[in-house]
């Protein structure tokens, strides 16, 4: 009833613990039922969804799945793409890394291979030069030995006419017929070599400077003729025929020409000896 013009609510009744335990109840009862009902839905979405799938796999051929797959790749996540990105740098810095080697590998076997040429071509042409230097310096000394050959037969041939030429500008002293008739030399034969008939008709004291005469005239040749003056036999007469006052038989017979030329160095110089000192001091006599 309202007093003084206001209205006043009644006091309140006081809840008694029964109808508070009853409300709590029908709170949980509430919020169990609708627990019960998601787990319910939920559980029928999962039954749904794997039955499909198995209806799915039965109705689809095995091998669509990896082609599916294939086809349709599970897109990666961030950390994993970050990852393959690395991986790929890596193995593109490991490619190039490689290639710079084998370019470097290369480039190192050609400049040795360059190099070896280069030393094998330098070494055959210093062996060409060298060849070809020897080959010039024995043909230079053999140029040299046979020019010096020439000109030592030249200068003997000269020095040999030169001493024939000397030797007909002297006095004439060709031995006499009469210088060999002696009844002691005329009958008597001689045999042997040119060097033992020397030995029997020169006298022992005077047959050294004899043979050394005769040795540089003629070396002991009884047929020795200079191509240049025409001198001939073991003395080296000039001309031969002046030999034909010792015997008829002084192109052939030693003991003939030696005769003569014993009588010869007698008469033109005293004796053998002082024949040879002559010849000594001009290389003929």
């Amino acid at each position: 009833m309202p007093v003084g013009g206001r209205r006043v609510r009644p006091a309140a009744r006081p809840v008694r613990a029964e109808e508070v335990a009853m409300q709590h109840r029908r709170t949980l009862s509430f919020s169990e039922k609708l627990r019960r009902h998601r787990h319910a839905v939920v559980t029928g979405i999962a039954t749904l969804a794997v039955a499909g799938t198995a209806t799915l796999a039965i109705a689809l051929p095995q091998d669509a799945a990896p082609a599916d797959a294939a086809a349709n790749p599970v897109p990666a996540s961030g950390p994993q793409l970050a990852a393959d990105a690395v991986a790929s740098q890596d193995a593109a810095s490991a490619q190039a890394a490689a290639e710079a080697s084998a370019s470097a590998s290369a480039s190192a076997e050609a400049a040795a291979k360059a190099k070896a040429d280069a030393e094998a071509s330098a070494s055959a042409s210093a062996s060409a030069s060298a060849e070809a230097e020897a080959k010039a310096e024995a043909s230079a000394k053999a140029e040299a030995s046979a020019s010096a050959k020439a000109s030592a037969e030249a200068k003997a041939r000269q020095e040999a006419a030169s001493r024939s030429q000397q030797r007909q500008a002297l006095p004439s002293s060709t031995p006499s017929a009469s210088a060999f008739a002696s009844p002691s030399t005329a009958a008597k034969t001689y045999s042997g070599t040119p060097q033992q008939i020397a030995a029997q008709l020169v006298p022992a004291g005077q047959l050294q400077c004899f043979s050394n005469i005769v040795e540089r005239e003629s070396s002991w040749n009884v047929h020795a003729t200079n191509p240049s003056s025409g001198a001939y036999g073991l003395m080296q007469a000039l001309p031969g025929s002046k030999m034909a006052s010792a015997g008829a038989d002084w192109k052939d017979n030693p003991a003939t020409q030696i005769k003569w030329g014993l009588q010869y160095m007698n008469e033109t110089y005293g004796s053998p000896c002082a024949a040879w000192s002559f010849w000594q001091a001009h290389n003929w006599y």
